[in-house]
């Protein structure tokens, strides 16, 4: 099989260097732009791909994906056959203080990925989408099939918004566009202020957690290697316009979550009882029947496992707490 060029957004963040990973170690050869943001420490990201720096397989450019000349030039130079788009600015909460700046990157950013690999004759995009979408929907488990049309907060609105655009292209210039709503992702190199990867912090340090709500709330936790196993599958058969949930489709409750933590970190849970959040949602619980039928997707890693897993990372990555 002859290699292929991706080019891949986001791709020092957790999901992207995830997936370069897998990419350059099949044989393909990458392509990734990001652009190192302060969201969390841009040394971290430096770091989850600086083995594949000198790989001839793998070239990375610092760059933001609304300099569409940027873009442009970069879809020039590589003949690249698929881009997976991953770049965006991540979390519910922070989109309520910054909802313009969540539009621009997220919704104009992504309009720009659409319109540059059109003018380049890229005839497919794969982009991430998001288990927020769902709003408060209170049919369990989501299907693709559910209306999506009340976000309830900025991030999920752009994530809805992207799907929308997507379509547009496809309809407009027939493109492939296909989105991966993500639920809840988690594993080795987990952004710093994500659930799991906060909670490992802050037990491991003594520090109480802050628990939003009474802890009955649910989330669809879903390994990193499950999600990389579906974009992988996303790119080698799926076209046209699609959606497709990717998600464990279990649900563990945030109490639960804090009690296999503690239990993994081997230390005293300390809580911190808080109101609930505006933004948040009660539930996120992915029906992947889809998923499974049209891509082979097969998530296998549950969250105990999961969770030791992330846990043996954790150690090798910062030792023990003092």
């Amino acid at each position: 099989m002859a290699q292929k060029t991706y080019l891949v957004t986001g791709a020092a963040g957790f999901i992207g260097s995830s997936l370069v990973d897998r990419f350059v170690e099949r044989g393909d050869r990458v392509v990734g732009l990001d652009n190192f943001d302060t969201f969390y420490d841009p040394a971290i990201k430096r770091a989850n791909i600086a083995q594949w720096e000198r790989h001839a397989g793998f070239r990375i450019v610092e760059g933001d994906i609304r300099d569409a000349q940027l873009v442009e030039g970069l879809l020039r130079e590589e003949r690249v056959d698929t881009i997976i788009h991953l770049a965006a600015r991540a979390g519910v909460r922070p989109s309520l203080e910054q909802p313009e700046l969540y539009a621009d990157v997220n919704v104009r950013g992504t309009t720009i990925i659409f319109e540059c690999a059109r003018k380049a004759g890229v005839k497919r995009v794969i982009y991430a989408s998001s288990s927020s979408v769902y709003g408060g929907n209170k049919k369990v488990p989501f299907s693709e099939e559910d209306p999506v049309d009340h976000p309830v907060s900025p991030y999920a609105a752009t994530k809805k918004a992207s799907e929308v655009i997507a379509h547009c292209f496809h309809h407009l210039y027939g493109m492939d566009t296909i989105g991966l709503r993500f639920f809840t992702v988690y594993g080795p190199r987990q952004r710093p202020e994500m659930a799991i990867h906060k909670f490992t912090r802050m037990i491991d340090h003594g520090e109480a957690i802050p628990v939003f709500g009474d802890g009955s709330s649910r989330r669809d936790y879903t390994y990193i290697d499950d999600i990389c196993d579906g974009v992988l599958a996303c790119v080698d058969r799926a076209r046209g316009y699609r959606v497709y949930n990717l998600g464990e489709s279990e649900t563990t409750t945030l109490s639960e979550l804090i009690e296999q933590v503690g239990a993994a970190v081997g230390k005293e849970v300390l809580i911190d009882r808080l109101p609930f959040q505006p933004g948040d949602v009660e539930v996120t619980f992915a029906d992947v029947t889809r998923a499974r039928e049209e891509l082979g997707y097969d998530p296998q890693v549950k969250v105990a496992e999961g969770l030791k897993r992330f846990m043996a990372w954790y150690r090798g990555q910062f030792g023990e707490a003092s």
